[in-house]
Parts: C-alpha cells; structure tokens; sequence
C-alpha cells in the first residue's frame, strides 16, 4: 500500500510539471508557414463568404476584441446579428445556439504540447470533445455545422462545395492562393484549411509573466503570486493542468451542471461526459468558463471543484462513480481560492495581433453580422 502511494506521488509529481511556452511554433511538413499564406489565413478568417448564408466569419466568434473567444457562455453562429455578448437572434426558434464554449484561438498552435516541451501539429487536439486532429482540420469543422456557419440553405455534404466555387469567383482570392500554393488547382477545401490553420498558428502569446518568471526573471511576479503558484500545485489543480499550456489534453469527466439554454443533455466525448481540459493561459480573455460557459467567474470554477472535493456533485445525470478520481483530490478551500487567482493573471498576455482587416476580397462585411 506504502509503496502504490509513492509511486502515485511520484507520477502527479512529474503531471505537475509547468514551464514557459517555446519561443517558436512547429507546423505540419505539409504546411510550412509562410507571410503569405497567414496574410491570406487571415483574410479568410474575416470573410463571411465561408458561411452558407455568408454572414458568419469565423472572427463572429473569434474576435481579436474578446481575445479570439467570446465573453458568452455559448455562442449564436448563423441566425445572429450583434457582437459578443450583445449578440441575439435574428430569428428566434429556427437556428439553435452552438452547442458549447468558444475556445480562444490563442495558443492552439501549441495544442497537444506536454511538459517536455514535445507536440505534433498534425495531431494537435481540437475541440472539447477532441474530434479532429490538426489546426488545418479544426478550421472546416465550423464551416460544416449547421448552427455554426452553415445555415439551413445548403446540406453538410455540399457547403464545401459551395465555398470553393464562391472563393474561385474572386479574382483576387485566386491570384493569393495561387502565390501560396503553386498548384494546377489552388483553391481547395484542403488549401482553405491550410491557409486558415496558418494564420491561427501565428496568434501565440508566449511572453506573459509566468513566461518571463520561468525563463530566469524572478521578479516578473509577485510575491503573492508565486504563493498561489505554489498552492496551485499543492492542492491539486495542476494533476490536470500541467504542461507550458497548463493542460493535460485528456478527457475528464467532471460534472459540470447543464447550460440550460441547450435543447438537450451535452454527453461529451463518447458519450461519457467527459471533455478535454482547457488551457489556463489568458483566462482573462475567456469567461465564462466550462465546456458550457456555466461558471462565470473563476471564483465560482474554484468553489465548483471545492464542492466535487466535498462530495458535492452539481450534475446529476454524472454518477458519482463515474467522475474522474484526480478532480477528487482536490484539496481546495476558501482560503486558497484568492491567491490561485492571483496566480492565474501571471498567464494573461495581451501582446497578440489585434489588427481587423479594413475589408476583405469578397466585399462583405468584415467579420459577419457584428454590427
């Protein structure tokens, strides 16, 4: 029994590992990054010409505003007019909401990066739930969904379709994939993906404090700060959030309570509730938290976990047997709470590309229906 212990002690030792983000970012062999193809990445990702009704961007809800996220707890795709959380719908009761939280776009270029330092890009996770692999395979996954970017007018199976045709229908579009990808046939659903995937993978926010603090500068954060570093490894959080992203990548199973403006029960990954821990890096950028966008405040997400550590379970379609057994280690009290939130703003870094196109190659308007 001694011995099973410390070896459990040892193995969330070496979970607990944190370091600085990598000063450079990998991408695929397939993909290598160019000023181009970002340049051309980042026209696409402001142009609603990639949704069926070609009045969602991607930027809808992945603003440089709201650090690539949106201060929503779930987000309103097709069907919707206004920015973040003034946004509503055009048409109540034809299109539902998204069906979860908008991750921010910063720092996905490091997706599936482990406490040394080591990732794939072309394995990247992606998703709460972790359903496609890569950036280049994320950036079509919105364009396909119905309540996302799709609309009702065009079937899943031929949206694709549809924004290829469109995209060959700008001469400008077709002269910038042509200087990107020197292809017979530029314009593809792979090459769209490529080129988007290439613009994300610039947005990194690498030099926060935490960053400066683990590269040698010692007074890059407070005292107080560093006191709630420590206890965040001491009472557990970082069993999960581990890593330069302060995420383990695995599903987890938590029992987070229902959002009730979803028409049905999110079951997550393989229908077992569980969902990819997130990254704590600028988590000023994006409340509310969870899967859902239930918790609004990082009080409250600490006092949520408090309450697992107590036995409290808030979601009663989760067994209790069914939660993860590390979440139940917790050892998190009241007391603990203000100074791990003070350790969190050390991870915020708002030295990233806020820059909005003043117009895009289709003519529409930047970004979709914010206005």
């Amino acid at each position: 029994m001694l011995k099973a212990r410390a070896r459990r002690k040892v193995a969330l030792q070496k979970l607990s590992r944190v370091s600085a983000l990598p000063l450079n970012v990998q991408a695929p062999g397939n993909n290598p990054t160019t000023p181009g193809k970002v340049a051309l990445g980042k026209l696409l990702f402001y142009d609603p010409v990639l949704s069926g009704d070609q009045d969602v961007a991607c930027a809808t809800c992945h603003h440089p505003d709201n650090g690539y996220a949106e201060f929503r707890d779930i987000s309103i795709g097709v069907n919707g007019r206004g920015f973040g959380s003034r946004r509503s719908f055009r048409q109540p009761n034809d299109i539902p909401f998204v069906k979860r939280n908008a991750h921010t776009i910063l720092n996905t270029a490091f997706n599936g990066i482990n406490h040394q330092n080591r990732y794939q890009p072309e394995r990247a996770p992606m998703f709460w739930d972790g359903r496609v692999e890569s950036l280049e395979a994320q950036a079509l996954e919105p364009i396909k969904t119905l309540e996302e970017m799709r609309g009702r007018h065009y079937p899943e199976a031929d949206i694709l379709d549809e924004v290829i045709r469109r995209l060959k229908a700008i001469p400008e579009y077709v002269q910038l994939f042509q200087k990107v990808f020197p292809d017979p046939d530029p314009v593809t659903a792979e090459n769209l993906g490529r080129a988007i995937a290439a613009f994300e993978r610039s947005l990194v926010t690498n030099n926060s404090r935490f960053d400066q603090y683990m590269r040698g500068d010692k007074n890059a954060i407070s005292l107080d700060e560093k006191d709630g570093f420590e206890l965040f490894k001491k009472v557990g959080c970082a069993n999960c959030h581990n890593g330069p992203m302060f995420s383990d990548y695995k599903m987890h199973v938590l029992g987070v309570p229902e959002n009730d403006k979803l028409d049905q029960v999110d079951r997550g990954f393989e229908e077992r509730f569980a969902f990819r821990t997130p990254s704590l890096r600028n988590l000023r950028f994006t409340a509310p938290y969870m899967h859902n966008g239930e918790l609004k405040s990082l009080k409250s997400v600490l006092e949520f976990y408090q309450d697992i550590s107590q036995g409290k379970n808030r979601n009663r379609s989760v067994p209790n047997e069914q939660l993860d057994t590390l979440i139940r280690e917790l050892q998190i009290t009241v007391r603990d709470m203000a100074p791990i939130i003070s350790f969190f703003n050390t991870l915020n870094d708002d030295q990233f590309d806020r820059e909005v196109p003043a117009e895009v190659p289709s003519g529409l308007q930047v970004g979709g229906n914010i206005r």
